[in-house]
């Protein structure tokens, strides 16, 4: 898929985003809940099978400053797509201060294994093609649980969609040197996963319904991360692990 089909592919399904017209009172909208259900089980299954017992693995053999290098370096991969996002976003600030970061803890960071650049002031400004999407108009849509992922909407979803085909690291690296950005993403998520295991479990084990609890603690807490630029809601944020793991 080129660059252009993908992007195009993305803007023309956050367009096709049905409009909300049978949202519950809570502002929620799920037309596709039995499906979503569906997918959920998949997912909180696969978490029971594989990622919690490779996460307690993975957390408990590491030491923790080598759990950190390995966030830090994936964080700092992930660095070029967000600034591309920035600047379609027209955030020239977000962008100047990631390409900043990306510079900074790559040469003095050792490739980005070492958070240098928080220490000088400069936090990365996390964002991506779903977030460019909102800022270009485009309406939430459907409630939508994706296999692997977990929560999301259909414009996040068409935003995961041309993050992962547009990824300019694993874009310019040649194989196999472009999977290791799959690689460190997937590492620092069994990091996070076990950093985060007791509000996981909480919710996918201990809730009386761990789809209601996701699909809530997520809308919720992505609707408070772009309120800032529109008033698409004025729900109260909550903690939500999925923006981690």
């Amino acid at each position: 898929m080129t660059p252009y089909i993908a992007i195009a592919f993305a803007v023309v399904l956050s367009a096709c985003a049905q409009a909300p017209s049978d949202v519950s009172r809570s502002g929620i909208f799920d037309p596709y809940e039995r499906q979503n259900r569906k997918v959920h089980r998949f997912n909180r299954n696969l978490d029971k099978a594989l990622v919690k017992p490779a996460s307690t693995v993975y957390g408990t053999i590491l030491p923790t400053e080598i759990q950190d290098s390995v966030a830090h370096f994936s964080e700092n991969l992930s660095l070029p797509g967000q600034v591309i996002n920035n600047v379609l976003q027209g955030d020239v600030a977000g962008a100047g201060n990631n390409t900043a970061r990306f510079l900074v803890n790559t040469v003095l960071g050792i490739g980005g294994m070492f958070d240098v650049a928080s220490d000088f002031g400069m936090p990365i400004e996390k964002t991506g093609f779903g977030e460019t999407l909102h800022v270009w108009g485009a309406k939430e849509g459907a409630y939508t649980e994706l296999p692997f992922f977990g929560p999301s909407t259909q414009r996040d979803t068409a935003g995961i969609i041309v993050d992962i085909v547009l990824d300019p690291v694993a874009l310019a690296l040649p194989r196999p040197e472009k999977y290791i950005t799959t690689g460190a993403y997937v590492a620092a998520r069994f990091g996070q996963r076990h950093k985060y295991t007791a509000t996981v479990d909480s919710i996918l084990y201990e809730s009386a319904d761990s789809y209601a609890q996701a699909r809530t603690l997520y809308l919720q807490n992505r609707r408070y991360e772009l309120s800032g630029k529109d008033d698409e809601t004025d729900l109260e944020a909550y903690d939500d692990p999925y923006d981690d793991f």
